[in-house]
């Protein structure tokens, strides 16, 4: 169910965010080695880590609609 998704959401947003905390405290800095250009255009440098914490804020998201809709038909 729904608590299913929150653990996910959480998992990827602890998990992005210890990914670039160990970068961080070895290096300094933040690596960032995805790129992505269309054309001239090009969406800012990101890695791994931010790929799991926006996957993860996306699922926090979806489990708050899902969390809504459920709360509203044990109400009604």
């Amino acid at each position: 169910g729904s608590n299913k998704i929150l653990a996910a959401a959480l998992a990827f947003i602890l998990g992005g965010a210890i990914g670039n905390l160990i970068d961080r405290s070895l290096y300094g800095y933040v690596i960032d080695f995805i790129q992505v250009y269309y054309d001239v255009y090009y969406w800012p440098a990101f890695n791994i880590a931010d790929s799991a914490i926006t996957l993860g804020a996306g699922l926090l998201i979806l489990d708050m609609f899902l969390t809504d809709k459920s709360d509203a038909k044990s109400n009604a």
